[in-house]
């Protein structure tokens, strides 16, 4: 059986065409891989876009629907100068008091912390939270340039 094995070896193998060698003779060397950024506090840097939320089930095209403004802004809300525990409070009453009074489309400003401890703003991070976690919210994005931009998040609402 083993020369049977050898001659079937031999058989699969006659067509193969071996790899060209580097003619500098290196051994290219297999890149590391790297392990995914680590979330820290650095991640919510104002400057940096937001990819946006969608909740299961909902069509990831809904997040470009809001960063191209094309829901009406049924209310606004304001948090600059609040606390974070304060903020994720009022979020909460707000999105649900704007389901309430049936509002598609809400536009909730948050700041981008360009007055705070290394310009990080702390209330996108922990609002943003709050809204992923929230059973009303289907999908969430940056609000567009005239609206805030990356210091303003447009909120989709169940109907």
């Amino acid at each position: 059986t083993d020369a049977s094995d050898a001659d079937a070896f031999a058989r699969e193998m006659a067509n193969v065409v071996p790899l060209v060698a580097d003619p500098r003779g290196r051994i290219r060397a297999v890149p590391p891989v790297s392990p995914p950024p680590a979330t820290t506090p650095s991640a919510s840097h104002s400057d940096e876009p937001d990819a946006g939320f969608a909740a299961h089930g909902v069509d990831r095209r809904e997040i470009k629907k809001l960063k191209r403004a094309q829901y009406v802004v049924g209310d606004r809300c304001d948090l600059h100068g609040l606390t974070a525990a304060d903020a994720c409070a009022r979020v909460r009453r707000f999105i649900d008091s704007s389901r309430h009074a049936r509002h598609r489309c809400v536009c909730i400003v948050h700041g981008r912390g360009l007055h705070s401890e290394q310009n990080l703003s702390v209330l996108r991070t922990r609002v943003r939270e709050s809204l992923r976690s929230h059973r009303s919210v289907l999908a969430y994005a940056d609000a567009p340039p005239g609206d805030g931009a990356a210091g303003a998040v447009y909120v989709l609402l169940r109907r």
